[in-house]
């Protein structure tokens, strides 16, 4: 057990509400104090980059890439591990083992670790175990973004396709901020627009296998 005692910070918030920008900008603060700062993200997320932690306006940050936190002591080396005095942990919410991680990092190794992720998926449902860290933490922060249909505050992450996986990575052609009137509000223009562009999508689909027989027996016939 390390002599010196450790500390747990959580950034949450809905997409698009600078949770990665707010992480990057503790390391950085941590990074000017002379500590040495280790990032990590989900392999889930390779959206803009694989090697990098990236905000939605382009910002990067070299990253250990991992698929559960728990392999990152072996394959940072334990001798550098040791040296390591924060951990950064952005997409947190795809990391099934975060509340073992964060337990061990703090409590036993003395490590200041900064969490970032969603603390809701786009049902707003508990995504991931992100807030089960809730407990554990010194400091939690809870951003929102701006809603794209009226500009108010955003809470909620909406989804725009017909698509239910829970785990599902995606950017602005996927997903919107919104705030609680319009998220429940689902006969919204904006909403509807959504629902319009999948509907559209299927019936264009269905209209090229419907069209495939019909290919078919004009060959025949020639």
């Amino acid at each position: 057990m390390s002599s010196t005692s450790g500390e747990i910070h959580v950034i949450m918030g809905p997409m698009f509400a600078g949770k990665t920008t707010a992480l990057l900008r503790r390391v950085r603060s941590e990074s000017n104090m002379g500590r040495n700062v280790v990032v990590i993200k989900s392999s889930k997320d390779a959206r803009y980059a694989v090697n990098s932690v990236v905000t939605h306006d382009g910002t990067k940050f070299p990253c250990w890439a991992l698929p559960k936190l728990s392999s990152f002591k072996d394959k940072f080396g334990v001798d550098q591990y040791a040296k390591v005095d924060v951990i950064a942990i952005d997409e947190a919410q795809f990391f099934d083992d975060l509340y073992e991680f964060c337990c061990n990092a703090a409590d036993l190794d003395g490590k200041i670790v900064v969490v970032a992720g969603l603390d809701g998926d786009y049902l707003r449902r508990n995504f991931g175990s992100l807030l089960d860290i809730v407990p554990l933490a010194d400091t939690v922060m809870k951003l929102t973004a701006r809603c794209e249909v009226c500009g108010k505050k955003a809470l909620f992450t909406l989804r725009k396709i017909d698509n239910a996986q829970t785990e599902l990575v995606g950017g602005a052609d996927i997903y919107m901020p919104v705030c609680r009137r319009h998220y429940v509000n689902v006969a919204h223009p904006a909403v509807q627009v959504s629902k319009k562009v999948v509907e559209t999508q299927k019936q264009l689909q269905h209209d090229m296998v419907a069209a495939e027989p019909h290919a078919v027996s004009v060959t025949v016939l020639v």
